[in-house]
């Protein structure tokens, strides 16, 4: 029996759970920003909820990306810090895969979508575990003649969008659940993330794209 500490801060505001045998004994999600203010906080109250000591912890997970840049880096961070400081192996999933993993059993084909907030969406696609980027117009092109789940926060214009363009799409609406993330994490094993973090190290940001910038003059650029 393991017990997961996971948090999700990537996707649209925080959410953090505490997983036990694949079962979440809490769970909790706050929309908002400045996460690295209140993400800590938060992992005390799940922990508080749970009644689990910091020293029953076997693993800590999170989501590594793609989404904000902000919302990633925090999270990983803090989630690196608590690994060290507690000497505990730390897993990173994508937050595509939890989106994917989340939704319910279906036929269709399920597709993870992300609002890059920049009129294009981080995206992955059935089996396949490789997320990229794309405008709605470059996925409904993608998904032509197939049907479709999309699964993701704030998606309705997305979906709206596919509709449009003649793609049998429906949809599911949130953002990754985390203890949907601490149960693929369990899944895997403590043992096999302790090994994959001496081999590699501990998990690094997945970008699709470098960070937006906002210049002194208001313009906005990415830099890589």
């Amino acid at each position: 029996m393991s017990t997961v500490l996971a948090f999700d801060c990537a996707v649209s505001g925080q959410g953090v759970a505490i997983v036990r045998d694949g079962v979440a004994l809490a769970s909790l999600f706050e929309e908002g920003r400045d996460q690295a203010a209140r993400l800590l906080p938060a992992i005390a109250t799940a922990l508080a909820e749970a009644r689990v000591a910091k020293a029953e912890i076997d693993l800590v997970a999170v989501t590594i990306g793609p989404g904000s840049f902000t919302g990633v880096r925090v999270g990983l961070s803090a989630a690196r810090g608590l690994a060290v400081g507690l000497g505990l192996p730390l897993a990173g999933i994508a937050s595509t895969a939890v989106l994917q993993a989340q939704a319910p059993a279906s036929d269709r084909l399920v597709v993870a979508a992300i609002d890059t907030k920049l009129g294009d969406w981080f995206c992955a696609i059935g089996d396949d575990p490789a997320p990229f980027a794309a405008t709605a117009e470059d996925l409904a092109a993608r998904l032509a003649g197939q049907s479709c789940l999309i699964v993701g926060k704030d998606i309705e214009a997305l979906v709206r969008a596919l509709q449009s363009a003649g793609v049998d799409a429906s949809e599911r609406e949130g953002p990754p659940d985390p203890a949907v993330l601490g149960r693929l994490a369990d899944e895997t094993g403590v043992e096999a993330w302790a090994a994959r973090n001496r081999a590699e190290g501990l998990p690094r940001p997945l970008y699709l794209r470098g960070v937006n910038i906002t210049l002194p003059n208001g313009a906005r650029r990415t830099v890589e």
